[in-house]
């Protein structure tokens, strides 16, 4: 039976994965954690079992895995890439000192630890398109220099130690439920919120700039997917290509307009996050994902789309005017 501890559970990604893997494991057997109680996260604090951890205090955090007999972490607690160019000290005490106490707390009492990597990994001097699972990895920016360092973190712990890490380079993640938290993929959550409120939306990414992207579904079931894979099939265990669909901001729009024909797409473009966004990949090659643990993504970009924004039509309780439908 798998007692599991997800930190950083109160963010886009942990909000959702709380919740899949209490209906999957049982809620008394998932335990969420964050560093503070969070506003408007009442429903899943009182759901489950819920501890305020702050990894960077290795007591605490031990403390919570012996307390609850936890065997896999999910270590989902990170500053991301823009906020971390604000404060690059803070992304790494939490990015790098953090995994390192998870690490080490997994070690000593036996536990699996899962932890996402990023196409921030990645760099300028990076083949951008169809990545290779192995390549350069020279990140220039200190989100994706804790992301590089933390895949070679986890493969020591495996190789020096036996802990068995597992994680994925996630895309940028598309999500109805959570707004994002401060990333260089955030355009592409607050596109759909403007398209139904406002009709038009002003990207802070450039015109023609691809990005990987995944709908957070498809996210939740990699997490989980590679959790429970066959530890013998495994070849990287860390840091394995995923991605769904790889499109730019007018390639969004247009897959908008096919529901919201008035749409339009302005361009504000933010030179910090624009330069981050220019030294990741355009899209990346997941086959060792594919073969080694099936991974298999169900979404693609019309498919998001449709889905999000009938999701968020309820959510913000606009209604489709009458007599429209919406394109399939």
């Amino acid at each position: 039976m798998r007692k599991i501890l997800i930190t950083g559970a109160l963010g886009q990604i942990g909000s959702e994965l709380t919740a899949e893997m209490r209906k999957i494991y049982g809620s008394s057997n998932v335990v969420a954690s964050n560093r503070s109680m969070k506003k408007g996260h009442e429903e899943l604090i009182e759901s489950g079992p819920f501890e305020i951890i702050d990894i960077n205090d290795p007591v605490t955090l031990s403390a919570a895995v012996d307390k609850h007999k936890i065997n896999t972490i999910v270590n989902l607690a990170a500053i991301l890439s823009a906020i971390g160019e604000k404060d690059p000290q803070q992304c790494w005490n939490i990015n790098m000192n953090g995994l390192y106490n998870v690490l080490e707390t997994a070690r000593e009492r036996n536990c699996m630890v899962f932890t996402p990597s990023s196409i921030a990994a990645f760099g300028p001097s990076t083949p951008k398109d169809n990545t290779p699972q192995e390549t350069i990895q020279r990140p220039n920016t200190m989100y994706g220099v804790t992301k590089a360092a933390g895949e070679l973190l986890c493969d020591y712990y495996y190789k020096k130690f036996g802990v068995d890490t597992r994680g994925v380079r996630f895309p940028g993640l598309i999500s109805y439920k959570t707004l994002p938290g401060g990333g260089t993929t955030d355009y592409a959550v607050h596109i759909y919120y403007d398209a139904l409120k406002n009709k038009k939306y002003t990207s802070f990414i450039r015109k023609g700039t691809y990005m990987d992207m995944m709908y957070m579904p498809d996210a939740l079931s990699a997490i989980i997917d590679l959790i429970e894979a066959n530890p013998q099939r495994l070849m990287h265990r860390n840091a394995y290509n995923v991605t769904a669909m790889s499109f730019d901001p007018e390639m969004l729009a247009d897959s908008i307009r096919k529901f919201i024909p008035e749409f339009e797409l302005l361009y504000d473009v933010d030179p910090i996050r624009q330069e981050i966004a220019d030294s990741w990949p355009n899209s990346l090659d997941d086959s060792a994902a594919r073969e080694q643990w099936d991974w298999n993504p169900k979404y693609d970009l019309q498919s998001m789309t449709k889905d999000m924004l009938e999701k968020l039509r309820v959510k913000l309780d606009i209604r489709e005017p009458a007599g429209k439908k919406s394109v399939n």
